[in-house]
């Protein structure tokens, strides 16, 4: 190994292995570690250690070091081990950070995964006993904790309810398919606001009510969004990532798909930080191995019927009923299972009448507890992750129990689905 030190004034360049990166640091001092593998390839992963933060202006304010690692990456999530340094490291814009969260456990989030959707962004109804039933849940995996859905991420909210969360849980960011055109959100880097009408892919105006739109993974606007938002939630500790319905932020032909940059950012982030992320999305029927190898896991609904049952076909026949129909793919058929590294389902939800959520709770007690032990050892059993609903949408006249509002379903035993003692017993 060959260690290069660089003094420079002004800007300086690096390069990733996606792209070059522009830094600019006055009197900065660069230390570069460049391993040459047998091979003769040269590691393209860089660690990025700020001694003091980044200002709002995106000025480095001090001394910054930059390493290359020796290990290889690990094969399940790509993330890159951290150097040890004795330089204190920090957040996208400064902040004091805490030491790393532990690696999450893919096998404990299979078995212990949890939909707590939008937990983060607020505690619904507002007097912390939703939080507090989380906390006492067993619970380890909170997925779509953060939602993005139609709104940008608010993290001074974010931070006032990770304080009231207790430790130990893995938590999640769902980077939603749907954006409001009309949102302010400002990118101190660059001293202006995003523009979110830059990010629409074309033919998607108005796809989810006025003003909003489908993102467009092509959209480097979107792409430095994705970069911003998903760095700051890291500065958080949160290790998962899940992009929704991917295929409607994509190109037509998936291989001029700009998703592994986007991804391969965040995982040299995560290496900043020292950390292990995992990144998911919903790819619905997409079964092209080496685009899904992009990611870790990929997630979906279950397809549950009145009577409790689901199928096993590679397509839900209420839609689909020969190839070339239109395919709300089963994931954990063989056709998805042999091409993805992980698989998650769960109870889906789309706010209609007839989804997922909508039959399960119009079911009795006694059914949605049975048929939720059933499933979550039916689908653990063979590999494939069942998260347990605790926080999930509901169309407002669905029918059937709710939680703290028509729209809303939580199992807290306050309301109508008093479901927390079975969900215990599941997780436990």
């Amino acid at each position: 190994m060959k260690a290069l030190q660089v003094k420079t004034r002004g800007a300086f360049f690096c390069y990733t292995g996606t792209g070059m990166i522009q830094f600019r640091a006055p009197k900065t001092r660069i230390v570069a570690f460049l391993t040459v593998l047998l091979v003769g390839g040269v590691s393209s992963y860089l660690i990025f250690r700020p001694h003091q933060g980044v200002s709002e202006t995106g000025t480095v304010t001090t001394d910054t070091t930059l390493s290359v690692p020796t290990d290889s990456m690990p094969a399940d999530t790509g993330s890159v081990p951290l150097q040890t340094s004795p330089s204190k490291v920090t957040g996208l814009l400064g902040e004091p950070l805490k030491p790393p969260p532990p690696d999450p456990s893919m096998s404990r989030m299979k078995r212990q995964g949890c939909v707590a959707d939008g937990l983060l962004n607020g505690d619904f109804p507002g007097d912390g006993r939703t939080m507090s039933l989380v906390n006492r849940s067993h619970c380890y995996y909170l997925h779509r904790a953060i939602e993005t859905w139609l709104e940008p991420p608010d993290f001074g909210e974010i931070d006032r309810n990770l304080k009231d969360l207790r430790s130990g849980f893995v938590t999640s960011m769902f980077l939603a398919e749907a954006i409001d055109v009309r949102a302010h959100y400002d990118y101190p880097f660059e001293g202006r606001a995003f523009d979110f009408k830059k990010m629409c892919r074309d033919g998607s105006e108005n796809a989810w009510g006025e003003g909003t739109c489908e993102p467009d993974l092509s959209s480097k606007e979107y792409r430095t969004y994705l970069g911003f938002i998903t760095k700051r939630a890291m500065d958080r500790g949160v290790q998962v990532f899940m992009f929704g319905q991917v295929y409607l932020q994509e190109p037509d032909k998936l291989s001029e798909s700009r998703i592994g940059e986007v991804i391969a950012d965040m995982r040299t982030y995560a290496a900043y930080h020292g950390m292990k992320i995992i990144v998911g999305a919903q790819t619905n029927d997409i079964t092209d191995k080496k685009y899904l190898s992009n990611f870790d896991f990929i997630e979906g609904g279950v397809g549950l019927s009145s009577s409790g049952t689901v199928e096993n076909g590679p397509c839900f026949s209420r839609w689909w009923k020969k190839e070339g129909d239109w395919c709300w793919a089963l994931l954990w058929n063989d056709r998805y299972t042999k091409v993805a590294k992980n698989v998650f389902v769960h109870y889906d939800w789309s706010g209609k009448i007839g989804d997922d959520m909508s039959v399960f709770t119009r079911m009795n007690d006694d059914e949605r507890h049975a048929v939720t032990a059933r499933l979550h050892s039916y689908f653990t059993g063979k590999g494939v992750g069942f998260l347990v609903p605790y926080l999930a949408r509901l169309h407002a006249d669905n029918g059937g129990c709710v939680g703290p509002s028509r729209r809303f379903y939580t199992p807290d035993g306050r309301f109508t689905c008093d479901d927390q003692d079975a969900w215990d017993k599941i997780l436990k």
